[in-house]
């Protein structure tokens, strides 16, 4: 059965990291946010965020209609208890406008809890938020998605898929896999810089640490990629796949590979050689993508 999607996270969103968050000063994430909704956003994804969903809260009191979306929390290390209270936390306050991103994370950063069945455990954490005396409704939530079997899973339990790391043609796999129903939202690392050289440089460091987890790299060799694409940071051929460089233009026609190969949603993350998010860059995508 197709799980519709319950919050409107319309077509564009933008994907912020928990290490870019603590950089920021009190108040400064709800000001950001009223930016992006501003600029034509409509989802603010966080990663590797808590059970507790402590950012949801500033994101959403400082807008109007902007959906906040986690991308993900980690099924080992927060309890299923804990995201089950914070989704009602949350939702009661602001209905309709959270989505509960799970996922299994990373072998090496999970392996001493028992990471080797890591799809069992997503099912039982699924099952948790499901079987709760107040439930997270199937249509609230999303699952980090790649290869076939969770991505399937992604389809028939929840809303849909929330892939990372992936190109327009895992888009269209995707789609196959899941069909026609449920959301398709992958993630997307953009550079706005036209100088090649650091270009690439600020994209192989945006890739540099994804090339460590196996699950990455069992999904990029799915889409043709080799060792020798891995090595040295990263071939030219491979970053330029992962991660569109240049002007405007050129993340927005990478943009629409992924719609027309798919995908319902894309969520930006805008890799500089900062720690600190950068909005002159998410307002100038969102006036050419979100327009």
């Amino acid at each position: 059965m197709t799980v519709r999607i319950g919050p409107d996270i319309g077509r564009l969103g933008v994907w912020l990291s928990s290490t870019q968050l603590g950089q920021l000063e009190p108040g400064e994430l709800g000001e950001i946010a009223a930016g992006l909704e501003g600029a034509g956003y409509r989802a603010v994804w966080v990663g590797s965020i808590r059970g507790d969903l402590p950012p949801a809260e500033s994101v959403l009191a400082a807008t109007d209609k902007l959906a906040f979306a986690s991308g993900i929390v980690n099924v080992w290390s927060e309890p299923a208890e804990q995201a089950i209270a914070a989704y009602h936390r949350v939702d009661t306050a602001y209905p309709g406008r959270i989505l509960l991103g799970v996922g299994a994370g990373h072998r090496e950063r999970n392996a001493t809890q028992g990471y080797q069945r890591p799809y069992a455990k997503v099912v039982d954490y699924l099952d948790a938020l499901a079987a709760a005396p107040d439930p997270v409704p199937a249509e609230n939530t999303v699952l980090a998605a790649l290869g076939p079997k969770v991505l399937k899973l992604a389809g028939e339990r929840t809303a849909g898929a929330h892939p990372y790391l992936v190109t327009p043609e895992h888009t269209r796999q995707a789609r196959e896999v899941l069909g026609a129903g449920p959301l398709l939202a992958p993630e997307q690392k953009v550079v706005l810089e036209a100088d090649p050289s650091r270009a690439r440089t600020l994209a192989r460091a945006g890739i540099a640490r994804y090339l460590e987890l196996t699950n990455y790299l069992a999904n990029l060799r799915r889409l043709g990629f080799t060792d020798a694409d891995f090595a040295d940071g990263g071939s030219d051929r491979l970053v330029d796949a992962l991660v569109p460089w240049g002007d405007v233009s050129v993340v927005a026609a990478r943009v629409e590979e992924h719609y027309a190969a798919g995908a319902d949603h894309v969520c930006l993350q805008v890799l500089t050689d900062e720690r600190r998010p950068r909005q002159e860059h998410w307002r100038v995508l969102g006036e050419a993508l979100a327009g």
